[in-house]
């Protein structure tokens, strides 16, 4: 289902300006030749996750789903000069792609990639982050929001993409197990009174969170 008429997302990508120019030809090449390109985070929708981290200007950033590493250059443009972005891809395959992009990128020296399962990592990470990215498998949202809220500062933000999970949560009888996941899990936040949030039609859908 498109939310946004195409036409509008185009004239929405001219006339955007906060997604990093060099990372065209990474972003360009994982929707070239990548089989699961669809993951990628689009164009506009980096420029908000770069937008937003430069407004917050976070010490510590934990990423969910790391795929080729474009939504982590751009979350990593707003970083502090000795700030850090931990990011974690279960695929070795993809993890291996991003680990290339980003020694080629500004940044380098403030990533920290992990390979592996994501519930397993996160609680070993030591840091208090200020903003986390949740991009990964959809049946763990709720498993990784709850892991992840003990160690988000006060007034930290969480950033949850595919919420409208192609407006499969919009049906009246939700059958995918994805969707339904992602249903849950939207009505956990929901009831969450140590947070609160707001949606957006930003691509797929994203769920801003902040802890009060």
């Amino acid at each position: 289902m498109e939310f946004i008429h195409p036409i509008a997302n185009t004239y929405i990508d001219n006339y955007s300006q906060a997604t990093p120019g060099y990372l065209k030809e990474m972003y360009e090449a994982t929707l070239a030749s990548h089989k699961h390109a669809h993951l990628q985070s689009s164009w506009h929708q980096g420029g908000f996750l770069s937008f937003m981290s430069k407004l917050v200007s976070p010490s510590y950033i934990l990423e969910i789903g790391t795929f080729t590493g474009f939504s982590t250059l751009c979350l990593a443009e707003g970083l502090t000069e000795q700030g850090e972005l931990h990011t974690i891809e279960l695929r070795e395959d993809d993890a291996n792609a991003a680990a290339a992009y980003f020694k080629k990128s500004p940044h380098y020296s403030k990533i920290i990639g992990h390979v592996g399962e994501a519930k397993t990592i996160i609680p070993t990470l030591a840091p208090i982050w200020d903003i986390v990215f949740i991009d990964a498998d959809k049946t763990s949202y709720t498993d990784y929001y709850n892991l992840v809220l003990p160690r988000l500062a006060k007034n930290g933000l969480i950033i949850v993409d595919n919420v409208l999970f192609h407006g499969e949560v919009l049906e009246e009888n939700i059958s995918g197990k994805s969707a339904k996941a992602i249903q849950a899990f939207n009505e956990h936040v929901q009831k969450d009174q140590t947070t609160e949030h707001t949606i957006l039609s930003i691509r797929d859908g994203l769920t801003l969170i902040r802890k009060k």
